[in-house]
């Protein structure tokens, strides 16, 4: 059955705060968050030690390893943390508590969203300082590495050969990938928390959130496959721009191989990036509480 949704309230943003730092304390003490962070932070700090590549190789391998765990462990936190919200809320009966006050559902759910958002900010925040502390102990590895076996070399040649190790540890992109791996968790985010308003399970609301995630990642080879055809037939392309609109795109955030490569993220590429990851979680969100101002609880 369908409801109205409730009278207008003032919009307040200390009631969101506040549901806010009650979700990530929540979220906080469920161990499995720790246990995936943890491994993300093992995996990033064991690829500091791989010496048997050349030291240029060996920084990319890390940046590998490392943006790749990240981008990983930020959505698996994304996708598990928002999808346990909306059911948990309604098995401990908090969520009737919370609504029976003065507390407007778009309130409730923008609360619980920037909650879940600040839990993948500490999460990306800590990872990327595990990464830099990798990073830098291998650039430390690899300097007195080159200066023992160039220690008989002239000054110039020593000179040249550090600043390419300096060079090849850290990147001006580095910065722009990282951020991309938190729109992407966010873009999540707010997609499971679409996905919970109608969901009947936690358990189906993730396997959904997997299979967009599938889809996010091969749709652009997908679109390249169908029209790379000589005369693509319009049903075709219909196809593909509802697939486009419903589903994001994931390989327009995917910045590693640029990064790994060395190359410069160009600023309006970054900012296209950052405004396409606003505008998925901007509308999601909003779809969200279209739901869930409609639905009986």
């Amino acid at each position: 059955m369908i409801t109205t949704p409730p009278k207008h309230r003032a919009f307040s943003p200390w009631r969101i705060h506040a549901i806010a730092s009650n979700a990530l304390l929540e979220l906080a003490r469920l161990k499995v968050f720790y246990f995936l962070l943890l491994f993300a932070l093992l995996i990033i700090g064991s690829s500091a030690f791989m010496m048997e590549f050349p030291f240029h190789e060996q920084f990319q391998v890390l940046k590998d390893l490392s943006l790749g765990a990240m981008s990983i462990f930020t959505w698996l936190l994304a996708v598990l943390a928002t999808a346990m919200i909306l059911p948990k809320d309604i098995e401990d009966r908090t969520l009737y508590t919370i609504l029976a006050k003065p507390v407007p559902r778009v309130e409730y759910l923008l609360g619980k969203l920037l909650g879940v958002l600040w839990l993948l900010l500490l999460s990306t925040v800590l990872m990327s300082a595990m990464f830099a502390l990798a990073l830098a102990t291998k650039e430390h590895l690899v300097v007195a590495q080159t200066m023992r076996e160039m220690a008989h070399a002239p000054q110039e040649q020593l000179q040249a050969a550090l600043r390419d190790v300096h060079e090849h540890a850290f990147t001006s992109s580095l910065v722009p990938g990282v951020l991309s791996i938190y729109l992407k968790a966010a873009i999540f985010a707010s997609l499971t928390l679409l996905l919970s308003t109608f969901a009947t399970s936690s358990i189906f609301t993730i396997i959904v959130s997997f299979v967009i995630y599938f889809i996010g990642h091969v749709q652009h080879i997908a679109r390249e496959e169908w029209l790379g055809s000589a005369h693509p037939m319009a049903m075709k392309k219909v196809f593909l721009a509802l697939v486009a609109l419903l589903f994001p795109d994931l390989q327009l955030f995917n910045l590693v191989d640029d990064i790994v490569a060395g190359n410069a993220i160009q600023m309006a590429l970054f900012v296209k990036t950052v405004g396409l990851g606003c505008a998925y979680t901007f509308v999601y969100a909003f779809v969200a509480y279209v739901i869930f101002a409609y639905k009986e609880l």
